[in-house]
């Protein structure tokens, strides 16, 4: 699946001098959690979600710190939030930086973006220009579209290549993995667990690379913060 087959085609989008206010009545009304934030040729130049309308002077809730980290903040970082927290315009509120996909973008590759990036959603554009959005919500919609589908060859594969490198690292004492934590798509091995030493770390990409069918690994592992061990 690619991201034309799942994505919202009527998008909702507002433009960088819609007000605060309207953009909130239209997630409320329209029950969408954020907006691409396009220009005249519909491109798309930001994105204002729910996250960006948490802290307003509106509704009290502006961003208050503790007066020594007043005190340490800097005065771009105070101003920055003051233009959120009072700013009438979506420009004032938006996102900046928006990552997106185009129709031919593999839904599993928008998986691992919006994982990696922590984000909700992405625009799909055709030559520069919003022509959808892709959502945690559309990518779970075509998890119950293909639940009952019979696995293709290649996702059998992927079964496979799974299972036997799961049975691998359960045979060592050295693998704490959740199944979970590891994926496996069209012979790519995604790897999401935490680390604890390079070593286990190295020992893991290793084990995924020998293991008979994968073409490929991709390691999104994390070390475990010295202050948890």
């Amino acid at each position: 699946m690619r991201a034309t087959d799942v994505m919202t085609s009527e998008v909702t989008t507002v433009h960088e001098d819609t007000s605060v206010h309207t953009a909130a009545q239209l997630m409320a009304e329209r029950g969408i959690s954020a907006l691409p934030v396009v220009d005249r040729d519909n491109r798309v130049i930001g994105m204002v979600s729910e996250g960006d309308l948490l802290h307003r002077a509106e509704t009290g809730t502006e961003r208050r710190r503790s007066w020594w980290l007043e005190m340490m903040a800097s005065t771009n970082r105070l101003a920055e939030d003051y233009i959120k927290s009072h700013g009438g315009k979506v420009k004032d509120v938006m996102t900046h930086d928006v990552l997106s996909v185009t129709e031919e973008t593999t839904v599993a590759d928008i998986a691992v973006l919006l994982e990696t990036n922590r984000v909700k959603r992405v625009p799909v554009l055709r030559d520069g220009k919003l022509v959808g959005i892709v959502s945690r919500a559309n990518l779970v919609r075509a998890l119950a579209m293909t639940i009952d589908e019979a696995p293709s060859a290649s996702e059998a594969d992927d079964q496979a290549i799974r299972a036997r490198l799961l049975a691998e690292l359960k045979a060592q004492r050295w693998a704490e993995v959740s199944p979970a934590n590891i994926t496996v798509k069209d012979g790519v091995v995604h790897l999401w667990s935490s680390y604890l030493s390079d070593q286990e770390k190295r020992a893991l990409v290793v084990a995924a690379e020998s293991t008979p069918g994968v073409r490929r690994v991709e390691d999104h592992m994390r070390r475990v913060p010295a202050s948890l061990i």
